[in-house]
């Protein structure tokens, strides 16, 4: 097995300046392989890009732990620790193009349906983590939650400092739409939002309830289809249609307590 080639001089002071362009060195990345040529030391080039590779490492770490800090996702759920083998093979397709991050660039929308304990809720939160370890910012919170942070932002006259504190994040995750308590104002925030991150900012939102009984959060007709209209129009879905975690798992436990029995 032959091993890799290794890196020329040149490819060398390329990358320790593209490194230093990155860190925002901008002395360092100019003068740094020039001087070092210039006073005959090039062999020390390849010990200093280790060095700057280290620093870059160390900095992703850092900002991951910042992300996932600020992103308040649960920690236990994970692709790891969920079986997506009892989901069909599309949507598992489907989680994991959407974990390389790429719908973000383009202010897709992701819309989550299907009965509790079908698994919306832990794939959203997976979907988070793996875009919080590639870099991105991600806020995980429920619908309600948000919404009941919103009205008190309005109520203190705060609500367009609290939409651009939210507009920082790549990706909201709302968790549960369908427990929203519909009255007049908070279904108000919540349509500002939306409109606020039409094509801008993505969604992800989880919802016991397909759009077809949506007027059941907004109420009114043309409210309820300008929300729909805004988040479907960029948008991917995914339709747990499997049978509920918890209620199998009822089962299961229910036929080992009758076999113990017998």
């Amino acid at each position: 097995m032959s091993r890799p080639a290794m890196p020329t001089p040149e490819q060398v002071g390329e990358k320790l300046g593209a490194l230093a362009q990155t860190f925002r060195l901008v002395t360092i990345a100019a003068e740094l392989v020039p001087r070092v040529q210039q006073a005959g030391q090039e062999d020390i080039l390849p010990l200093l890009l280790e060095i700057f590779e280290m620093e870059q490492e160390d900095r992703r770490v850092r900002r991951v732990e910042r992300l996932r800090r600020a992103a308040k996702l649960p920690p236990g759920k994970t692709f790891a620790a969920f079986d997506d083998r009892r989901l069909p093979r599309p949507l598992a397709r489907q989680l994991r193009e959407l974990a390389r991050g790429a719908f973000l660039e383009q202010a897709v929308n992701v819309l989550a349906f299907g009965l509790p304990g079908t698994g919306k809720t832990h794939s959203a939160c997976a979907l988070g983590h793996a875009l919080v370890e590639a870099g991105h910012s991600v806020l995980f919170i429920p619908t309600y939650k948000l919404v009941q942070d919103l009205l008190a932002a309005k109520r203190d006259l705060e609500l367009p400092r609290a939409l651009r504190k939210l507009d920082r994040f790549e990706l909201l995750i709302l968790d549960d739409i369908g427990y929203v308590r519909q009255d007049a104002e908070q279904v108000e925030v919540l349509f500002t939002l939306m409109a606020e991150r039409y094509e801008r900012r993505s969604m992800l939102i989880t919802s016991n309830l397909v759009f077809s009984q949506w007027d059941r959060i907004f109420k009114d007709p043309m409210t309820t289809a300008a929300a729909i209209d805004r988040l479907v129009h960029h948008s991917a879905v995914l339709e747990f249609d499997v049978e509920s975690y918890r209620t199998r798992q009822g089962d299961q436990d229910t036929k080992s307590e009758n076999g113990q029995a017998t």
